[in-house]
């Protein structure tokens, strides 16, 4: 299951980098994902290079770059649900369930494990960590 969503991505990039906030290291995430996640990105000066995906519910950083460029929660049009508090919040977004229904339905959780095996997810683009959202289940 682990490789249900492939990218490809710069191989001469570090694949993980301290945020400029907290920093604490975090993983590559696709700059595909990057571009459906915000909100204007045709306002955003953003270049294909390696960025980040910060998952601490306390830093307002989402996405930073090598050179420290930070894109915070306010940029984005999605609501980033490891960022948040709210039982409504996604954990997965190819499918839309949430947290609440995550941990109370286990067909939920049945259904997206099969669809990812299937090979029915987007994760690379439409979640934002560029990631399978089983490891958060």
């Amino acid at each position: 299951m682990s490789d249900c969503c492939t990218t490809t991505q710069d191989q001469q990039t570090p694949k993980r980098h301290a945020c400029p906030e907290n920093d604490q290291e975090y993983i590559k995430v696709p700059y595909q994902t990057i571009l459906h996640h915000l909100k204007e990105p045709w306002n955003v000066a953003l270049e294909e290079k390696a960025y980040y995906f910060c998952d601490d519910s306390e830093c307002d950083v989402v996405y930073f770059g090598l050179d420290d460029t930070k894109i915070v929660k306010n940029q984005l049009r999605t609501k980033i649900g490891i960022k948040e508090a709210s039982d409504d919040s996604l954990i997965c977004y190819c499918f839309g369930v949430s947290k609440h229904e995550a941990k109370s339905n286990q067909q939920a959780k049945e259904f997206v494990i099969e669809k990812t095996k299937q090979k029915l997810c987007e994760c690379n683009t439409l979640n934002p960590s560029g990631r399978c959202c089983l490891k958060d289940f």
